[in-house]
């Protein structure tokens, strides 16, 4: 594999057959979920961003579409069924490798358990959600998934006497 310039961007390719290595971002499918009026988040266990609190998240498997994805994800992480209430957002950025589709949703079913990627799980009420600082000396990732986590997120911290 060298480096060319290939649709006016840099990508990999091999010199023998030509085929081209595109990198693409994977997506990642989030649940910003409410159980009994209260936000669902997870504290991650693993990068990026472990032992900060986020709401369920992962990727997109081939075979399943990103609504699928979501429940697959709230039920893996927090354990509980859910139904999607709408989009809250679609987010990327150049220097990152994925893409997350954000849906707001509400709990069905199930028991409110850490599951796979969480080492623990909270419910919080709307305007005492967990300070979280910012990670400064992080990679990228973990400066835009904190940014994300902020957006998702911010209904839940505004409170009536903002």
């Amino acid at each position: 594999m060298v480096l060319a310039s290939i649709g006016e961007r840099p990508r990999e390719q091999c010199l023998a057959c030509g085929f081209i290595a595109y990198r693409n971002p994977a997506p990642v499918a989030m649940a910003v979920i409410e159980h009994e009026q209260q936000l669902v988040l997870i504290r991650r266990r693993d990068a990026p961003l472990a032992d900060y609190w986020a709401p369920p998240a992962g990727y997109v498997e081939t075979g399943e579409s990103v609504p699928e994805a979501v429940k697959r994800e709230a039920r893996e992480e927090c354990g509980l069924e859910i139904a999607l209430d709408g989009l809250a957002g679609v987010y990327s950025q150049a220097d990152v490798d994925v893409l997350i589709v954000a849906y707001r949703a509400h709990s069905t079913g199930g028991r409110l358990v850490a599951g796979d990627d969480a080492s623990e799980v909270a419910l919080f009420v709307p305007g005492r959600l967990p300070v979280q600082p910012s990670p400064a000396a992080g990679s990228a990732t973990d400066r835009w998934l904190h940014a994300v986590i902020l957006d998702v997120t911010a209904p839940w911290r505004a409170t009536n006497n903002d």
